[in-house]
Order: structure tokens, then sequence, then C-alpha cells
């Protein structure tokens, strides 16, 4: 609030702990990630993510941060108020409004999820750059997709990028990490069918049947999928191609892949989870 004592020294002990949070073992050491952003912040919430603690940057944020900073401190948050000159500090990305929240990371083991009927699950096998699994949670909120699991994974789940590059979705979709062995057993053991996206398979995507029970593995644009997930597949697609390049943006594959899933469980008018809103956590 306006007169409220604020951190003013990039030299403060509080100042560097945010800062070490962007490397990944102070992370895991912690069990928190970073939520930067008034958007990334309020969608996490909605989500049932509570903050353990604001910074917040009057300056910036202004009214809205002031209105924020009161209803988390009713959760029983902790609110902390910094200078422009800490902000600017402790922030991770450009142009920033002065909402940086410390919160819970998410949960990741498989034994976690919570399938229901007809699950559409999406494996990342191998995946590396933080902004294509954040561009991959956006569409799998927007498609309402079961879950999102990582394996072999280079880039933890809590990393801040992946959290900026997902507009704070990676709340409100169910993600778990594990090793490939262990996700295929896992899949196999609820009797889900493996379609596995590679570049030279003989069946069209849209001639593949994404109803029922699927989990749509694509792998990295350097590496592919790994042999666990190509030995394990039921059947491999490919999305036509007409022009030069070799393959498509692992993000943007993956948001073909699921609209196709989608398109034909709406067309049989079983959208099974995709009817229903997901729970918050």
């Amino acid at each position: 609030m306006p007169g409220q004592p604020e951190i003013t020294s990039t030299a403060n002990q509080r100042v560097k702990q945010l800062v070490q949070l962007r490397k990944r073992r102070s992370r895991d050491e912690a069990g928190v990630t970073l939520v930067e952003g008034r958007a990334e912040l309020e969608l996490a919430m909605a989500a049932g993510i509570r903050p353990i603690t604001f910074y917040c940057c009057t300056e910036l944020a202004g009214s809205a941060g002031e209105a924020a900073a009161e209803g988390i401190a009713g959760l029983g948050g902790e609110v902390v108020w910094v200078s422009r000159q800490v902000f600017d500090k402790i922030a991770y990305r450009e142009s920033p409004d002065g909402w940086l929240a410390v919160v819970p990371a998410p949960a990741t083991g498989l034994d976690r999820l919570r399938l229901g009927t007809d699950p559409l699950v999406l494996i990342c096998d191998g995946l590396e750059k933080p902004g294509n699994l954040g561009a991959i949670l956006r569409t799998a909120d927007a498609a309402a997709v079961t879950a999102v699991v990582a394996t072999d994974p280079v880039t933890d789940w809590a990393n801040p990028n992946v959290v900026r590059a997902s507009k704070g979705t990676l709340f409100s979709v169910p993600v778990a990490s594990a090793s490939a062995a262990a996700a295929a057993h896992w899949v196999a053991g609820h009797g889900i069918r493996i379609v596995a996206a590679v570049p030279d398979a003989d069946t069209l995507l849209a001639q593949a049947d994404l109803t029922g029970p699927v989990a749509i593995a694509v792998g990295s644009e350097q590496a592919g999928l790994s042999e666990t997930w190509l030995k394990r597949a039921d059947v491999t697609v490919r999305i036509p191609m007409f022009g030069l390049a070799d393959s498509l943006n692992v993000a943007t594959s993956a948001a073909i892949l699921i609209y196709e899933a989608v398109r034909q469980r709406l067309a049989l008018q079983q959208p099974g989870d995709l009817s229903k809103p997901r729970p918050t956590r």
C-alpha cells in the first residue's frame, strides 16, 4: 500500500534469493517457482494457486497491484513492496509490470494425474526449450487436454520461462515428469493407445483414430521421438507438409495434433474430458 515500507536496495538478501530462484537447483531445493506478470498470476490464482510471497512495485503496478496485494494478504500470503530499481533487478522478462510472486512448484508425479473418461494425453519427449513447453501448455489448456507429460525432460516445469511462455497455464493443466520408460509403462497400465508423430509415417494424421484413450507423443525437433515411444506406438502419424523444411516447430506440431483429436472427438459428440471444466488444483 502507499506509504508501506519497501525494499530499495538491490543488495538486500531477499533480492539475492529471488535472483537465485532462476536456477533449477535453487527452485528444487525450495520447492517453489516464480510467476511474473499480472495476467500470469491472475490465471494461476484462478487455477487455485496461492502465492507464498507477492513482490509488488507500486510505480509499475499501480492501483491494480495494490488491490492484488490486499487480496493475497487476505489469503495468507506475504506482501513485500519494492522500488522500481529493485523490481528491475528481480524481473526476468522484458517490460515488467510490477507483479512477481513466489508460488509452490507444480507437482509432477505421474501418480497424481487423474485421467477420467477417454483421456487425451500429450507426451513431450526430450523437449529442451522452455518456450516450446510453455506454448504447448497454452494449447493444452485451450483444448482441455487431460495431462501433459514431459519424458526425459531437459527443462523442468518450474522454469520461470515455462511459466512465462505458458501465460500461467502451467497451473491450469495437469503436468508430470518421468523417464520415457516409466511414462510408457504408466500409459500402458491405463490402457491408453500411443500415437507417435514422426515426419516419415505412412499414415496421415487425419486418417488415424484419435478418439478414446489416446496419448499423442511428440519429440524434439533435433532428435525426434526416442525408441521407447517408437517401439511402443500403436500407430505413427505424420502431418502433411509440402515445403522444403523437413519439420515444424514442435509446439506448432503439437497444436495441430491436439486439435485434430479435438475435431474427431467433437464429430463423434463424445468429447469426454473436453466437455468438462478442469478442476483447479
